[in-house]
């Protein structure tokens, strides 16, 4: 009798998960500096960027002084967070054979060619990047209730696809995203260097909150039949391709509405309507796609028009 194939679940501790179809792929090249980069997917580092951009926009309406050396650690905070984020999902997904055939860039756990140890240990340098980024605001802000959030983030950014039950795999990533890649990255911002969280700066969280959220809405419809086989239950694999493209469009629309209100008392944030020029073609792609691959554009698109809307916000703001 042949013996039963061993099959990729999603409970159980990942780290003793079996990767022995991804080791027994051949190994066409060495790994190379090229394929890290691309396994921090510098096309998600948009959004990390925005919501600080945003928040330093915000602390402005309150303080006569752009603390810039602060608003350049939160960046690396923010910067560091999803870099590592990005690390911990390659090696996490990796091991349960989740990217077993994804499309998109370098998954180098799956690929077998660099021991999931490897990594893992990135993830965890570039959590200890944002720690140290972290603790640095804290000293000079003597908010020392920013320790406990950021321990919490980063616990949160590993649970997102690790451990026994990653609630990445049930439908709750967008969330975690809208909650720390929109509000917390933009409240956290605009509080170290104000010490104020004036309402503008609630918007532009919500707005970058969402335009976070309509980027992994892209990533994960692109990946909606492999999630599906291998049971990683993201929020599109729940409510299937339509009810996604459409959630994707209304995220836009609303996170684009926030500038058009804003702009009865500030009028430059009617150029934010400018970022349009790369959200529009987004839309157009996730409803008329036929292959997933031509998804990675419209992610792509999603997350600089993150950059856009941010630079205006911030410009309305400060002027």
């Amino acid at each position: 009798m042949a013996k039963k194939a061993k099959t990729y679940g999603v409970s159980g501790n990942p780290a003793k998960r079996d990767i022995s179809r991804a080791a027994a792929s051949p190994v066409a090249r060495p790994v190379t500096v090229g394929d890290w980069i691309g396994a921090s997917r510098l096309r998600t580092l948009p959004l990390a960027v925005a919501p600080v951009v945003i928040g330093s926009g915000a602390a402005l309406l309150v303080s006569d002084v752009f603390h810039w050396v602060i608003a350049l650690t939160c960046l690396v905070v923010a910067v560091s967070l999803q870099i590592g984020v990005n690390f911990a999902n390659d090696y996490s997904d990796g091991i349960r054979g989740t990217d077993a055939h994804r499309v998109g860039p370098t998954r180098l756990t799956a690929s077998g060619r660099v021991k999931p140890r490897s990594v893992l240990i990135a993830a965890f340098i570039f959590f200890g990047i944002a720690a140290i980024a972290g603790l640095a605001i804290t000293i000079r802000t003597q908010q020392w209730w920013f320790v406990v959030l950021g321990l919490v983030c980063i616990v949160a950014a590993w649970f997102y696809t690790g451990g026994k039950r990653p609630y990445g795999y049930n439908a709750l990533g967008e969330v975690f995203v809208f909650v720390f890649f929109g509000l917390v990255a933009t409240l956290g911002t605009t509080w170290v260097q104000a010490l104020a969280l004036p309402q503008e700066a609630w918007f532009g969280a919500v707005g970058a909150g969402l335009i976070a959220c309509a980027v992994l809405l892209a990533n994960n419809l692109r990946d909606i039949d492999q999630d599906a086989r291998v049971g990683k239950r993201t929020l599109t694999v729940v409510i299937g391709k339509r009810a996604t493209q459409i959630l994707f469009t209304l995220f836009l629309v609303i996170a684009f509405a926030i500038p058009v209100v804003l702009a009865f008392v500030y009028p430059i944030a009617w150029l934010t309507l400018l970022a349009l020029l790369a959200a529009g073609p987004a839309i157009a792609i996730v409803w008329t796609y036929r292959e997933p691959r031509e998804l990675v554009t419209a992610l792509a698109l999603t997350s600089l028009t993150s950059l856009g809307y941010a630079g205006f916000l911030f410009w309305a703001f400060a002027g």
